[in-house]
């Protein structure tokens, strides 16, 4: 999971400049499968998506080829997420 919040002091407008290119690379990543779900962060300062990789270096890889990444404009937070493993225990033989 990567959360991407605008960083301070970046603009909406300097953002804005950057979004043609950011979506088009998005949802080519979509389409690729390498973005699984993505989400509008309800502060409406970035986004956060779900990614199908291997590990978190392969995530950071994806993203920072992205426009606003090599822009600089925003702050990502590499989540690593799989499986609930407590569910595991619904499994065994009482």
């Amino acid at each position: 999971m990567v959360i991407l919040t605008v960083k301070a002091g970046v603009t909406r407008e300097q953002v804005m400049t950057v979004m043609p290119a950011e979506i088009r690379q998005t949802v080519q990543l979509y389409l690729s499968g390498k973005i699984r779900e993505w989400y509008s962060r309800g502060d409406g300062r970035g986004v956060v998506l779900l990614l199908a990789t291997s590990d978190v270096a392969e995530a950071e890889t994806i993203m920072e080829g992205l426009p606003l990444a090599k822009q600089d404009l925003m702050d990502h937070e590499y989540i690593a997420v799989g499986p609930l493993l407590p569910l595991r225990l619904l499994m065994a033989n009482p």
